[in-house]
C-alpha cells in the first residue's frame, strides 16, 4: 500500500468527462527487414509486453478509495492486470495512412480511464500501408510525470533487436495482490496527513523568508523574472470552454538541426523549441484571422527532480513564458523568447525550495472536484482572461534506439492534457537524433491541427535560415547545417476528423476486432 501525494491527487480530482487527466505516447514500430512476412507481428508485440507489464509494480497498482472520498485514495497492488481491458488490438481501414493513425489516436485519447482498474491502457494499432505498427500507451497523470514516464517506457522495451524470451511462469511470479481493509486505509490516510502537516510546519519559516526576500528584490528591480512573464495572456481561439473531442498531430524535427540553431544564437534547445512554437502559433493565428497584438504566454512544466530520481510520482511545477508572438522578425522573436525563458528559469530555480509537491489532502477531493465541475459548466473560461494561452513541455528521452519484438521504435510522439481555456498542448520528446512533437488539441479550440503542425515545420525552416555571426558561419560550414526530419510528409494533411467515443470508427469491422 502506498500513499498518494497531494499534487498527484489533484489530477484525479480535476478530472471531468470533458477534461480527462491522462497523458500518453504514440510509438511507431518498424518491423525487422528479415522478419517472416506471414508472422503476426502485432501479436508478438503483445506477447512480449504482457509479462513486462504484469511484472512491473507500477502497472499493477490500482486505486483504493477512502470512504466518501474525504482524502486521497491509496495505491495498492492489484495483481495480474486484466488484459481483456488494458490491452487491445485495433485494425485500421485497408491501406491506412498516417493521418488515419492520428485520427484513431485522437479518439482513444478522448476517453477517460476506468478507475476500477489500474490507470493505464495500451492499444496495438495495425493496418498502416507502410507495414509499421502504432503503439498507444495511455497513463493517468496522477501516476507519473513526463520524466518518470520516459524512464518507465525504457523498462518496457529492449536495447537491441534480439527477440527476448517470454517467461512461461510470469503469471505465477506476480502473486494475488493486496486487499487492505477499511481500517488500514484510514490509518494510512491519517498517518500520511500528520506527516504532511509536520513537514509543512518545518519548512514554512524558511519558505516565508525566501518569499519575502524575492518580493523585496522584485521591488528593487533585482529579481529576474518576477515581472517579465507574470501577466494575463490575450484572448485567442485557443482559450475557450471545451468538450471531450480531441485532435492530434505528430511531427519530428532534427535534434542536430535544433542544436545548431541554438549554438548559432547562444540559446538552449528549449529556447529554440519555444521559438518554434511561437513562430508556428503566429502563422496559424494569422491564417485564422486572429493574431493578437499582445504576446501569447505559455505555461511550461519544470522538473523538480534530483538527478537519478525516477520515482513514478509528479515532481514538477509550472512556470510562465512569454512567446513574443507579436514580433514579426524571427531573430528578434528568438532573442525575446530566450530572455523570457531565462527569466522564468531563474525565478523557478530561486523558488525551488518552497514549491510543494505534497500537502495535506483531507477534504481536497470534495473541494477541488466541485470547483472543477463548476468551472466547466459555468463557461468562465470564455469570460476570464487566460493566465496562459497554451502548454508547452520538453522532455528528454533516450539517445539510443529502443526495440520490441525485434522491431525498431522509430519515433515516440507524446500526447498530453488540455483544459477549459487551455485548448492546445505541445509536448516534445527527444529520441535518438530527433525531437518528436506531439500536438494535442481540443477540437473546439483547434479544429485544424494538421495546419498547426505544418506551421511548426515552416517555423523550423525559418529559424534554420537565420544568418549567424561570421565565426558561427565558419563552424556551420565545417559541420554542415542540420536538416529537418519529417516522418509525416507535409502534404499528408489529416483528412479524417477526430471522432471521440465512436467505437465503430476505432473498430471499422467488428469481425476484425481482437483482444488478448
Amino acid at each position: 500500500m502506498k500513499n498518494m501525494s497531494g499534487l498527484d491527487g489533484l489530477f484525479l480530482h480535476l478530472e471531468t468527462s470533458a477534461t480527462p487527466m491522462h497523458v500518453a505516447a504514440l510509438y511507431l514500430i518498424e518491423p525487422a527487414a528479415d522478419r517472416d512476412r506471414d508472422a503476426d507481428f502485432a501479436g508478438e508485440i503483445g506477447r512480449q509486453l504482457m509479462p513486462r507489464l504484469a511484472l512491473a509494480p507500477f502497472f499493477r497498482a490500482r486505486l483504493a478509495p477512502m470512504p466518501l472520498q474525504f482524502a486521497n485514495p491509496v495505491w495498492i497492488d492489484g495483481g495480474v492486470p486484466d488484459f481483456s481491458y488494458h490491452l487491445r488490438r485495433i485494425v485500421l481501414p485497408a491501406a491506412a495512412t498516417f493521418a488515419d493513425l492520428e485520427a484513431c489516436v485522437s479518439g482513444l485519447h478522448a476517453t477517460p480511464l476506468d478507475r476500477r482498474y489500474p490507470l493505464w491502457e495500451l492499444a496495438i494499432i495495425e493496418g498502416l500501408a507502410s507495414g509499421e505498427i502504432g503503439l498507444y500507451l495511455k497513463i493517468h497523470h496522477a501516476a507519473l510525470d513526463g520524466v518518470s514516464g520516459m524512464a518507465l517506457a525504457g523498462a518496457l522495451f529492449d536495447a537491441t533487436a534480439e527477440l527476448a524470451k517470454v517467461p512461461a511462469d510470469w503469471r505465477q511470479q506476480v502473486g494475488e495482490g493486496e486487499a487492505p481493509g477499511l481500517g488500514q486505509r484510514l490509518a494510512a490516510a491519517f498517518r500520511h496527513t500528520a506527516t504532511q502537516y509536520v513537514k509543512l510546519a518545518r519548512h514554512l519559516p524558511a519558505g516565508l523568508q525566501l518569499l519575502t526576500g524575492m518580493l523585496r528584490s522584485a521591488g528593487q528591480g533585482s529579481a529576474p523574472g518576477m515581472g517579465q512573464n507574470l501577466s494575463f495572456g490575450p484572448k485567442t481561439p485557443l482559450n475557450v470552454p471545451i468538450s471531450a473531442a480531441r485532435g492530434f498531430a505528430a511531427l519530428s524535427l532534427s535534434l542536430v538541426g535544433v542544436k545548431e540553431i541554438a549554438r548559432r544564437h547562444g540559446a538552449t534547445v528549449n529556447d529554440v523549441v519555444l521559438a518554434l512554437c511561437s513562430g508556428a502559433l503566429r502563422r496559424y493565428l494569422q491564417a485564422q484571422g486572429g493574431l493578437p497584438r499582445k504576446s501569447l504566454i505559455a505555461t511550461m512544466p519544470v522538473s523538480l527532480r534530483e538527478a537519478g530520481n525516477t520515482e513514478t510520482t509528479i515532481q514538477a511545477t509550472l512556470t510562465l513564458v512569454r512567446l513574443a508572438t507579436h514580433l514579426a522578425d524571427p531573430l528578434r522573436r528568438l532573442h525575446a523568447v530566450r530572455a523570457a525563458a531565462g527569466a522564468a528559469k531563474a525565478l523557478t530555480t530561486r523558488a525551488r525550495s518552497i514549491i510543494p509537491t505534497d500537502f495535506p489532502s483531507l477534504g481536497v477531493p470534495w473541494i477541488v472536484g466541485g470547483l472543477a465541475a463548476l468551472y466547466g459548466r459555468s463557461g468562465l473560461a470564455k469570460a476570464l482572461p487566460p493566465l496562459a494561452n497554451l502548454a508547452i513541455s520538453n522532455v528528454p528521452g533516450p539517445r539510443q534506439p529502443l526495440y520490441i519484438a525485434g522491431g525498431r521504435i522509430r519515433a515516440c510522439w507524446p500526447l498530453s492534457i488540455v483544459e477549459h481555456g487551455l485548448g492546445l498542448n505541445i509536448t516534445v520528446f527527444s529520441y535518438c537524433d530527433a525531437l518528436d512533437f506531439g500536438l494535442t488539441v481540443a477540437s473546439d479550440a483547434v479544429p485544424d491541427v494538421a495546419a498547426l503542425a505544418q506551421a511548426l515545420h515552416t517555423a523550423y525552416a525559418e529559424l534554420e535560415q537565420l544568418p549567424a555571426t561570421a565565426a558561427a558561419s565558419e563552424a556551420a560550414k565545417m559541420h554542415g547545417p542540420g536538416k529537418s526530419v519529417v516522418r509525416q510528409p507535409a502534404a499528408e494533411a489529416s483528412t479524417v476528423p477526430a471522432r471521440a467515443g465512436h467505437p465503430d470508427y476505432l473498430y471499422p469491422d467488428p469481425r476484425r476486432r481482437a483482444r488478448y
